[in-house]
Parts: structure tokens; C-alpha cells; sequence
């Protein structure tokens, strides 16, 4: 098993996660539906991956202006990205990441009621070029959309160069595999139809769905859920609460957007295939998810929902794993003498203990 050498003042953190992490971008409408924040605690605790950016997105919709409740909202004066954007910031608190950047996305659709693919410029479509950019050569980031897709649509529209250095996986539409037939009637398309079709219709852009079908197998259980869940964690007791806010009357809910996020950490756990886009778009190949394992995909996020930030090995004692891989402690003769010492050359001492972070390689240990 690989481990790597990071330097913290003094103190060596040996780990099997020095390969290079893969970049991803989540855009989500979260203040939508409760199933948002566990695909959001999925990415961000994965060790594999680097999640780069979580933009908030909007969930505008017609039936706004016409109920006087949408879920637990009261619909006069809904703000939807701006809860998307507070939901965020709360979950990603939790985690102890804010680290993470986390930019507000658009407020509505690109272009008007009628079409048209004027975008809608945020703090979300400029930060996801940005990002991009700042890709070494031959990088490439994977874009995931949660719900209306409009920041990744303004993006692209707004900095055409960035396609080819991108793969995007969305939630929404449905697609039927055997009459190969699609239907837009779908919510996170409705909010914006327009960058759906933009996306669609762009020649060379790698894009994958998870269409609804393929989504809907993964259900969780209100009280099995409830059960899992550890209120004395603020992560897990804001999981908890956001169903009970949300949906307190739903036994069962679909984890719509947890499972496009499973499906692209554990491709092994689907089925893709290449399809045709709808006749009434650009004719390209796109790909889509055709079925998951729901049962795996399911006991997957609780395993890695549990796994505690640094904690012994379990199989080994002697070893401690962060973040789920193995890992090994190597402590610094000198911590103390660096700073306290004044006879002592820190400047020196501290900067050869940073190079050396990145000299020692890569090596193995087996845990028994």
C-alpha cells in the first residue's frame, strides 16, 4: 500500500493518498429538495477526489408565483439561490471546509421564456472558468449538476475555450434505453430549458446524464435513515434536520442527486451507454447512466458518511488512517528547538523540513 510524507510544523503525516486527486466541481440547487446535502457530505468526504468548488443554483419555477408553499418555503419572496447558497455554506461549516470555494450562482435561466441562450453571468460562472484556467495543462475538471444548469451553461457561453477541458454529469430529463425516447418534462430541465438544449446542442462537449429512471432505484427510508444518523454530529444532525424540515411526512424519498454523485465516484456500480440526443436537438452522441446498483450505492455513502476524519486503524493500532487511508505519524526531533531555541538556524530547519515534504516519494507499508 503507497503512503506519502506531508510536513505540518514539525509533525509528518505518512499517507496512501499521494496519487493525484481528480478535480470536481459540484453546482447545486439545494435549498430545493433535502437529498442535495447528502450528495454534497458524499463528494466532500471521498478521499479521491479534490472538490474544487460548490456553487449554489437556482430553482425558480412557475408554481412560485401561484402556491403559497414550495416544500416548507413560503413562495412570496423566495430567494431560491440564496437558500441554495445559505444551505451550502452551513453544510460545508460543518465539515470544516470552507475552505472550499463556494460562489453564488445565477438567479434565473439563461436567456428569456422563449429561448435564446443569453447568459446569465454570477459569481459561480466566472469562478467555474476561473478554476478551469488555473488547470495544469493536460488537467481536466469534471463538472457535476445537481439542478438547473445554469452556471455551467453561462460558463461555457461566456468562455467557449473551456469546453474541451471539462466533462459534465447532469441530473435531469428522462430517457427511456428501450425506445430510446426523451422526454424534457422534468424539473431540473423546466427551470431552465434553454441551457439544457445549449448543452445538448454543443458540438465536442463530454456530457453524461442521469436521467430519472436510472435515478430512482436509490430510496432511503425516513427511520432507517433517522436511525444512522448521529445527532451528536452537527453534519449528520443537519442531514437528519433537513428531512424533517423538508419532507416530514415522506416515508420514503428519491436521493435524486446522491445518486449521479455515487454513480460517478463507483462507475463500476452502473450501467452507461452511448445515446443520440432528442431529435429536436444538434444529433451528437452523448452518454447516460441506464441503471445502478442502489443496494451498493446506498451501503457506500453510509460507509463513507462514517468514517471519522483521523482515527486509529482498525485492523491495526500500531497505524492511524485520515480520511479513510491508512496513515503513518513521524514526529520532528526539533519541533520545540525551532521556535524556542535561540541559537538554533529555524529558517534552515523548517525549510529543509518543507523540501524534504516533497522529496521523500512514495513508498509502501503493508497494515497487519
Amino acid at each position: 500500500m503507497k503512503y506519502i510524507i506531508l510536513l505540518f510544523t514539525g509533525l509528518l503525516i505518512i499517507s496512501s493518498g499521494f496519487a493525484q486527486k481528480q478535480k470536481v466541481w459540484l453546482d447545486a440547487d439545494t435549498g430545493n429538495e433535502m437529498d442535495d446535502l447528502y450528495a454534497i457530505v458524499r463528494l466532500v468526504k471521498d478521499p479521491k477526489v479534490e472538490l474544487v468548488g460548490l456553487s449554489s443554483a437556482h430553482f425558480n419555477n412557475p408554481d412560485l408565483l401561484v402556491f403559497e408553499k414550495w416544500n416548507a418555503y413560503e413562495s412570496k419572496g423566495l430567494n431560491t439561490v440564496a437558500e441554495s447558497q445559505r444551505l451550502n455554506e452551513q453544510i460545508l461549516k460543518s465539515l470544516n471546509r470552507l475552505d472550499i470555494p463556494h460562489p453564488t450562482g445565477a438567479d434565473r435561466q439563461i436567456g428569456r421564456a422563449w429561448g435564446q441562450q443569453d447568459p446569465r453571468d454570477s459569481e459561480a460562472a466566472q469562478a467555474i472558468i476561473a478554476a478551469i484556467i488555473a488547470l495544469p495543462e493536460g488537467e481536466k475538471l469534471d463538472i457535476l449538476t445537481i439542478g438547473a444548469m445554469t452556471n455551467l451553461a453561462s460558463a461555457l457561453i461566456l468562455a467557449p475555450e473551456i469546453k474541451s477541458r471539462i466533462r459534465c454529469f447532469a441530473l435531469g430529463a428522462q430517457y427511456d434505453p428501450k425506445t430510446k425516447i426523451w422526454n424534457k418534462n422534468e424539473f431540473n430541465i423546466r427551470n431552465d430549458l434553454n441551457a439544457f438544449d445549449y448543452l445538448l446542442n454543443l458540438e465536442g462537449l463530454d456530457l453524461t446524464m442521469m436521467c430519472l429512471e436510472a435515478a430512482r432505484p436509490l430510496q432511503f427510508q425516513r427511520e432507517d435513515t433517522y436511525t444512522k444518523l448521529d445527532e451528536t454530529i452537527e453534519t449528520e444532525k443537519i442531514l437528519e434536520d433537513r428531512w424533517h424540515e423538508q419532507n416530514p411526512h415522506d416515508e420514503t424519498r428519491v436521493m435524486w442527486d446522491l445518486a449521479l454523485v455515487e454513480a460517478y465516484l463507483k462507475p463500476n456500480l452502473t450501467k452507461i451507454e452511448t445515446v443520440t440526443t432528442p431529435p429536436e436537438n444538434k444529433q451528437r452522441t452523448i452518454k447516460a447512466y441506464i441503471k445502478i446498483d442502489e443496494q451498493a450505492m446506498a451501503e457506500n455513502f453510509w460507509k463513507v458518511l462514517k468514517i471519522k476524519l483521523f482515527s486509529l486503524h482498525p485492523i491495526n493500532p500500531n497505524y492511524f488512517q485520515y480520511n479513510g487511508i491508512p496513515t503513518i505519524l513521524v514526529t520532528s526531533g526539533e519541533h520545540y528547538s525551532a521556535v524556542m531555541n535561540a541559537d538554533f538556524d529555524y529558517e534552515k530547519y523548517l525549510l529543509t523540513n518543507t523540501i524534504n515534504n516533497w522529496l521523500m516519494g512514495v513508498q509502501e507499508f503493508e497494515v497487519f
